[in-house]
Order: C-alpha cells, then sequence, then structure tokens
C-alpha cells in the first residue's frame, strides 16, 4: 500500500478525533473518568482553538514573508490582544446575551480582506497590508469561533454546533471532489484552483443540504436552523478554499505547513473553516432578530 496514503489516512483519523474530542463532552468525560473532575470541555475547545490560532498565524506570518520593519513586532502582539478580547467573553458566557456594533465591524473588514486579496493584490506586497490581512485573516475568525457553542457554568453540557460545522464542511469538500472528479467539466477557478469545477460545487451544495436537514431533524436543541446553515456552507466553503489558494499563489507557497502529515498545515486543513466561521456567526445574529 502506498505510504504517502498511509500517512495521510492515519493523520486525518487522529486530526478528527482531535477535533470531535474537543468540540464535543466526550473529550471532557474522557479526560475525567481517568482523573475526576480534571477539566471542563469549555477549556478543552478554548485550547483547540488556541493552538490552531497560534499554529495558523505562524503560518501566515511565513507565508507572506514580513521584512525586517516594524510590523513584523506588532502582528502577535495585535493577535494577542484581539483573541483575549474575544477570550473575555467567553468565559464570561457574554456571546449568548449580548450584540456589539463592533462584531458587524469586525465582520466586514473580513469581506474587504477577501477583496484586497482578489481586487488589490499588490496591496499585501507591503508590509503594512501584511500585517491587517494576518490579523483579520487568521485572529478574528478564530476568535469568532468561541461564541459558536454554548455551555454552562452549572452543568456538563455543551453544545454541539462546532462538531456539526466540521461536519457540514469536511462533507462539502469531500462531495465537491468527487462530484468535481466523476462528472467535472466546467472550471470554476483555473487559474486559482484548477480542480475546482462548477459541478463538483453544485454536488456539494445538493449533499451538504441533505446532510444539513437530517442535522436540523435530529438535533433540535442546535441554535438557528440547520437548512439555512447548510447552504451557508455550501455557498462558502470552496470560498475559503479559493481565499487560501490565492494567497499561496500570490506569495509562491505550495502547502502553508507541514504540521498534519500528508494534509499541509493549519490554514490548508481550515481554510474553509476560516470563512465559514464568521457567515455562520453572523447568520446566528441575525436570526436572532427574524
Amino acid at each position: 500500500m502506498d505510504k504517502n496514503l498511509i500517512q495521510r489516512t492515519l493523520s486525518g483519523i487522529v486530526y478528527v478525533a482531535i477535533i470531535i474530542l474537543c468540540t464535543t463532552p466526550f473529550g471532557a468525560k474522557l479526560i475525567n473518568s481517568i482523573s475526576p473532575d480534571l477539566v471542563k470541555q469549555e477549556y478543552l475547545y478554548y485550547g483547540l482553538i488556541t493552538l490552531l490560532l497560534a499554529i495558523g498565524s505562524w503560518e501566515c506570518f511565513k507565508i507572506m514573508k514580513f521584512g525586517d520593519g516594524y510590523e513584523r513586532w506588532v502582528v502577535l502582539p495585535l493577535i494577542i490582544i484581539i483573541f483575549y478580547i474575544f477570550s473575555k467573553r467567553y468565559f464570561h458566557f457574554d456571546f449568548f446575551f449580548d450584540f456589539r456594533i463592533s462584531e458587524i465591524l469586525a465582520l466586514l473588514l473580513i469581506l474587504i480582506a477577501m477583496v484586497t486579496l482578489f481586487k488589490y493584490p499588490n496591496e499585501l506586497y507591503y508590509d503594512s497590508g501584511k500585517l491587517i490581512f494576518t490579523v483579520i485573516y487568521v485572529a478574528l475568525p478564530f476568535s469568532f469561533a468561541l461564541g459558536l457553542p454554548k455551555f454552562s457554568r452549572f452543568d456538563d453540557r455543551f453544545s454541539l454546533e462546532v462538531l456539526f460545522l466540521f461536519f457540514l464542511i469536511w462533507s462539502s469538500d469531500t462531495f465537491a471532489y468527487l462530484t468535481g472528479k466523476f462528472f467535472g467539466k466546467h472550471k470554476m477557478a483555473p487559474k486559482i484552483s484548477p480542480k475546482k469545477t462548477w459541478e463538483g460545487y453544485i454536488g456539494g451544495v445538493v449533499l451538504t443540504l441533505i446532510l444539513s436537514y437530517f442535522i436540523e431533524h435530529y438535533q433540535p436543541d442546535l441554535r438557528g436552523n440547520w437548512i439555512i446553515v447548510g447552504f451557508l456552507v455550501a455557498a462558502f466553503a470552496p470560498a475559503g478554499d479559493l481565499v487560501e489558494s490565492q494567497l499561496k499563489r500570490n506569495f509562491g507557497v505550495k502547502d502553508s505547513g507541514n504540521i498534519i502529515p500528508g494534509h499541509g498545515g493549519v490554514l490548508d486543513r481550515l481554510d474553509s473553516f476560516l470563512i465559514c466561521v464568521p457567515v455562520v456567526y453572523l447568520y446566528f445574529i441575525l436570526e436572532k432578530f427574524i
């Protein structure tokens, strides 16, 4: 058997297992079965997001090839400050009862950064542009990810929004790949991602919507309507892949890293997650007012 296939399979299994253990109550239950009351699930999830943020920030820093100016020294402190602000809200349960204009402005910044990447890429060759893009592209999505699950300080409840978001993203990527492989003829963005086709995109949308229907039907306690969430994921997950592909293409990089053997770096694995999280978070805000 191909050694690369074995490597990809094993690392993929480990990656999925870590995601499941850190985004569901099973992780804390497993650890606490060994040593009672050692950890709460919200700390496992926070640790996962913090680790992914740290690695993703380093990968983006390397991709963008900062110069010797002051920007290379302030990018990390800015990321830490932003994540700290969101972390305070996370541990004070402030995501679930408050609405802030600053959230909308932060979401708009993500949109502006994406437009800049595709329409005005020359701006990212300046260290100031690299600084702003890195902070927005990495720090804000991971920070918003803290606002997706619900948990209680009084019991072991930890909601499963993030787990099912990962499931939908994986289904979108997998079904789009398979549909495109067997039926794809019309390229979506040949210069950015040559393997992506419109047929694959449609296949990803249809099959992800089917999965989201079952999630909505069998998981009624989740926030929002998951058929809508499924549509948003199917629509925007491919955009996440195109964003990272365009970023790597602009700076002549093949992979963001090699921390996941056979799969590349954190940004390679979470490119769709980085775009879907702000979109789903915005939906969760808006659905309160509908």
